[in-house]
């Protein structure tokens, strides 16, 4: 039987434009110093994710492990590269979301709305949602009186009740007691075992060992290991021991090269090594790279063709509407 692919990522990248430096009276403003600078938080990420499986998402701080997670989630967009999620998306992490001035009830209407559910299903699982976090009687205090544990608790609640098909939880579990942490994992078997597929990003490799199917490493902005869960996190364990043995001096050394390499990162460099392993996919992989480029080089007539053909299309939906 043929796996449903759920999440596909090919060549992913994510460029951050660091804030330029406020001239001096004795710079000119061609200076290294007053440039933009860029900061490449994921360089070059590519993997297949299917139906039915818990995906561990690790790695070290700052690697990029929730810039991917917003992506595959929807709220961000990659730089350049392509990502096809098939099916709704859910991400849950501590308080992403709520509201702190809304009550408990008043941001599950709020969340539930902007998911795509009507009044009247929200109405059907409020009291579900508010028995799953276990909020009683704080459920109609503002959420600035809760407690990182009781926000994480609401949101992981809202989130599992709007029934997505992907959902990505990003260190949401890493807070509240164990009752909720098992009705949480028991949940997420649930969630699997109907073929929804569950990206779980957490510093705990014991909570990946026991929960993942596979776990995908990401290593400053890059993807280091994808595939079997003990191997993967030996791996990376064996990495973390060791950068821990190293002397402090050497640490900062090494944190500094990979930094450098994410400001330097060179996308047409990327590109034309990625072609040289894949010649066969030379166009697709252009199309993928640079999208504005091709735009930009398409003849005038081609645009004129397309433009004409759209406003043929809006008039004969404005026709139909009405």
């Amino acid at each position: 039987m043929e796996r449903e692919l759920k999440v596909s990522a090919r060549c992913v990248t994510k460029r951050y434009v660091m804030k330029k430096k406020k001239a001096t009276k004795n710079q000119l403003e061609s200076d290294d110093e007053i440039k933009e600078k860029n900061f490449w938080a994921l360089r070059g990420i590519s993997f297949d994710v299917y139906a039915g499986e818990i995906i561990g998402l690790i790695g070290t701080n700052g690697s990029g492990k929730s810039t991917l997670s917003n992506i595959i989630a929807g709220s961000s967009t990659p730089t350049t590269g392509e990502i096809i999620i098939n099916g709704k998306t859910s991400i849950i992490a501590i308080g992403t979301g709520l509201n702190k001035e809304l009550t408990g009830r008043e941001n599950i209407r709020l969340k539930s709305l902007l998911s795509g559910m009507t009044n009247k299903e929200i109405d059907e699982i409020v009291e579900e949602i508010i028995a799953f976090a276990d909020l009683d009687d704080f459920i109609d205090q503002p959420l600035k009186n809760y407690s990182s544990g009781m926000r994480s608790r609401l949101g992981f609640a809202i989130s599992i009740h709007s029934d997505p098909d992907i959902l990505i939880i990003d260190e949401a579990l890493s807070v509240g007691d164990d009752t909720f942490y098992q009705r949480s994992v028991d949940k997420i078997f649930e969630f699997r075992d109907q073929g929804k597929t569950i990206f779980f990003v957490s510093h705990s490799l014991r909570k990946i060992k026991k929960m993942c199917d596979k776990v995908l490493w990401i290593h400053e902005g890059e993807l280091k290991q994808f595939g079997p869960v003990e191997e993967t996190v030996e791996a990376y364990k064996e990495y973390v021991a060791w950068y821990k043995d190293l002397p402090k001096k050497k640490q900062r050394k090494h944190k500094k090269s990979y930094k450098r390499e994410r400001k330097n990162f060179n996308l047409d460099e990327y590109f034309k090594k990625t072609v040289d392993d894949n010649p066969q996919d030379h166009d697709e992989l252009r199309l993928i790279f640079y999208p504005e480029k091709i735009s930009e080089k398409m003849p005038n007539l081609t645009k004129f063709v397309i433009v004409m053909i759209l406003v043929t299309l809006l008039s004969i939906a404005v026709l139909y509407m009405s």
